[in-house]
């Protein structure tokens, strides 16, 4: 017997076992193969402890792109290829001081400089602080009151919110668009709230844009700890006179190359339709950036892994995506979309892990209503694997530019209490991940990557 002929007996011979097996056997085999032959620890302690922290433009990101490259290369993906982007190269600088000079008392508080912030002069910076809890408290404070101050923006992130990152979103504009709204009205520099739930000592970096005003008038600008923010707003009360000191010395260089990392399992059904699975390979550079989003790359690259494993031949062709620059622009969702539609590509399905490798609880869904009530009708698949949570909301950034004629989208949605305990922080480290919880994710998008692949969407 000739071996392409064998080799096509035994493909059709693996095809009829699966066609033999309930969805509930198939879930179970999955699981299985996360709890106990997994991955993804093994690479996320590489990348956290051998590699480390990945800002997109630096040397570290490189080195993720090679290894994260070479692994999916030993997992016998039809195709593994990189993705030209050019993506921003910021650089924090030495480590950042600031203290609060109250009288003739300095009172040291942890900040660092939020990303894409220039620097204070090499002396750093001291001015009179005022106090806003909004950005339209500032506009109404006007320039009279703001002018020459270090505006110190500090609205907490929402306690009463049982959705942490519903919290997130409802404070994350004053880091944002901070330094741009406070230099209209003639601020020096500005100093934000840490976005964190808890109460510490632990500065949080993160995105910052200062629009399209002229570069002159940029001023420098910082994350303060919660317990600074704490002090420092209780200081002010006492002493409203009081003055903020702070040196951070962070530059912006030229765009530099780096890439999308992909792997592409060929569908044996219906090739032209793409499923991606993916998360961001760049982290922030105060820590390895376990939670955000080592988890969800290493979770990606495991739903490979655990279909090699258990036999699986998709029928779909199946992508996994590890993008890159998702914290500071972007580029990586942009440029990937940018290609597929230059490809004239079909994509039906997109999932993304960015959301941390705490236990998972369910999937946040972009899609209409008949897809919607599809995947929430697993339900009682998922059950056995406390997955539960099946509701409308943002799936992911990376995948939000993508656009097909019809398209559905999900986002792994983790238990997300501690999430923002990590999040952009010093403390954003590998021992901060749980073994057994970053698994049960990886099994939970291989679930829903095989279901969603066997059912199709709703067109």
């Amino acid at each position: 017997m000739k071996k392409t002929t064998l080799l096509a007996l035994l493909f059709l011979g693996g095809v009829s076992v699966f066609a033999q097996k309930t969805d509930e056997q198939v879930l179970k085999e999955i699981y299985k193969q996360a709890l106990t032959n997994s991955n993804s620890y093994a690479w996320l302690d590489h990348l956290s402890n051998d590699i480390g922290a990945r800002l997109s433009g630096s040397a570290n990101a490189e080195k993720a792109v090679q290894y994260t490259k070479s692994e999916m290369e030993k997992l016998g993906f039809d195709k593994v290829y990189l993705q030209e982007v050019m993506v921003p190269k910021w650089v924090r600088g030495a480590k950042e001081t600031a203290y609060i000079l109250d009288n003739k008392t300095k009172i040291n508080v942890p900040i660092c400089a939020l990303g894409g912030s220039i620097a204070t002069a090499s002396t750093g910076l001291t001015a009179e602080v005022i106090e806003v809890h909004s950005l339209e408290e500032l506009k109404k404070l006007g320039i009279d009151k703001i002018k020459g101050k270090i505006v110190f923006f500090n609205r907490p992130m929402d306690n009463e919110q049982i959705e942490s990152f519903h919290a997130y979103s409802g404070a994350v504009d004053q880091r944002y668009a901070g330094a741009k709204e406070a230099s209209y009205f003639g601020a020096v520099g500005t100093i934000v709230r840490s976005m964190n739930l808890r109460l510490d000592d632990f500065p949080h970096t993160g995105a910052q844009s200062y629009g399209d005003i002229p570069k002159s008038q940029y001023i420098p600008t910082a994350a303060i700890s919660t317990n600074g923010a704490e002090l420092l707003s209780k200081t002010l009360k006492t002493n409203p006179e009081l003055k903020f000191y702070f040196k951070q010395s962070c530059q912006q260089f030229a765009d530099v190359m780096s890439y999308n990392v992909i792997g592409e399992i060929k569908g044996t059904v219906t090739p032209d339709n793409i499923m991606v699975v993916g998360g961001h390979l760049d982290s922030w550079d105060l820590a390895d950036g376990s939670q955000d989003d080592g988890a969800g790359v290493v979770q990606s690259m495991d739903v490979a892994n655990i279909f090699r494993k258990i036999g699986y031949k998709p029928k779909n062709t199946i992508r996994v995506v590890l993008f890159m620059n998702e914290e500071n622009g972007l580029r990586g969702g942009n440029k990937y979309e940018e290609l597929s539609l230059k490809n004239n590509e079909n994509h039906i399905f997109a999932l993304e892990s960015d959301s941390g490798g705490f236990s998972p609880r369910g999937f946040s869904l972009e899609c209409d209503a008949a897809n919607f009530n599809q995947i929430a009708g697993f339900n009682t698949l998922f059950e056995p694997y406390l997955i539960h949570s099946f509701v409308e909301g943002h799936s992911g950034s990376d995948i939000g530019p993508l656009t097909s004629s019809k398209i559905v989208k999900a986002g792994l949605k983790p238990d997300s209490q501690r999430y923002f305990d990590y999040h952009h922080a010093a403390n954003d480290k590998f021992d901060a991940v749980d073994k057994r919880e970053l698994e049960l994710g990886a099994g939970t998008m291989a679930s829903l990557m095989y279901l969603m692949d066997q059912r199709g969407i709703i067109k």
